[in-house]
């Protein structure tokens, strides 16, 4: 499809009428906000996929070190632990609230 300078003028003239004229820089304003943004995120994804390749081709040449060795970790605490511990922590902010209101 070919457009033409009457046709474009036409365009133009039909886009004003339908919005008005006081709208169009606000529109052409967000338009290029607009395209700022979407620009910046395709640069962002260019980006991240190049970082992605970029350690996969340089992996073979590289020896990584043997992984530190993590201390042993302490079993995890119970359900009704966990409750208590909340609870002994919602009774102590509440203490506090309610000093802070009595300092007031």
């Amino acid at each position: 499809m070919n457009l033409g300078p009457w046709e474009i003028i036409i365009i133009a003239l039909v886009v004003i009428l339908l919005f008005g004229a006081k709208k169009m820089p606000q529109m052409a304003r967000s338009l290029g906000q607009s395209m700022r943004i979407i620009k910046a995120e395709t640069k962002g994804m260019r980006g991240d996929d190049e970082a992605e390749a970029k350690p996969e081709q340089a992996a073979p040449a590289v020896q990584q070190a043997p992984a530190p060795q993590l201390p042993p970790s302490t079993p995890e605490k119970s359900p009704e632990q966990m409750k208590a511990e909340i609870d002994e922590l919602q009774r102590k902010l509440a203490a506090q609230d309610q000093a802070q209101k009595n300092a007031s």
